[in-house]
């Protein structure tokens, strides 16, 4: 996600989780669910499946949770009738948003995007509106404190199987991916026993919008009152 810092994003983003776990939980479980529906419960097999592990591991959800979500989904046809969409639409000052969202009912969770929207003085764009402005790529983030190996050493890592770049701020190591070579970059790191602040294939920016520190703030809450939806998967931006 495009901000101030890639650390301070995920800092802020990790403190929410804390304040709504639960929350959080069953979001990652239904992400569980979708790629259970997609190709079985076997993440031997299931690459989908292994990405929203990491995913949940990332998050900090504990593995009995993430076992009995995997479990209960694997029994629950319930989780049929859940659809990934895409909204793309415009927040502060025309910033770019695209919205991943898992539903069972489109017009409940379109209505519920576009309220949070229009309080905030945003709205909902058309199809394409935005989407120019978003590649799909993997992204990795890694704490530097907690990383035993040499800065070096993990490049490596993640040049030789098949990272696009690696980046280095104050706090954390960050690794671009395509969405292909994504799970075979993490799995590679995994081996070598790194944790990561942040695994997904999401949507990154290539332009940004500045805001000052008024309209941050209302971004901020913007993209925070969209995350507590419930049938919303992430949110991705150009505001920076």
């Amino acid at each position: 996600m495009a901000g101030h810092s890639k650390w301070k994003n995920i800092m802020h983003r990790k403190g929410r989780v804390d304040a709504a776990r639960g929350k959080i939980f069953t979001k990652l479980g239904r992400e569980l669910a979708i790629a259970i529906k997609e190709g079985g419960a076997d993440p031997a097999i299931n690459t989908k499946l292994r990405d929203a592990i990491a995913k949940c591991k990332a998050n900090n959800m504990p593995n009995d949770n993430i076992n009995n979500a995997i479990k209960k989904a694997s029994g629950d046809g319930s989780n049929n009738d859940y659809e990934e969409l895409v909204y793309e639409a415009y927040g502060i000052n025309g910033v770019a948003i695209m919205i991943n969202v898992s539903t069972n009912n489109r017009n409940r969770t379109a209505a519920e995007v576009r309220s949070v929207l229009t309080k905030a003085g945003g709205n909902l764009g058309t199809t394409g509106c935005v989407a120019y402005i978003f590649n799909k790529k993997g992204s990795i983030v890694i704490e530097k404190a907690k990383v035993t190996i040499s800065e070096d050493d993990l490049m490596m890592i993640a040049i030789e199987n098949g990272a696009e770049d690696f980046g280095s701020e104050e706090e954390v190591y960050e690794i671009t991916t395509t969405p292909e070579d994504f799970s075979v970059v993490r799995e590679a790191l995994e081996k070598e026993n790194i944790e990561f602040l942040e695994a997904e294939v999401q949507m990154i920016a290539n332009t940004y919008i500045t805001l000052d520190e008024k309209d941050s703030e209302k971004m901020q809450r913007l993209v925070d009152n969209l995350e507590d939806l419930d049938d919303v998967m992430g949110v991705y931006h150009n505001w920076e």
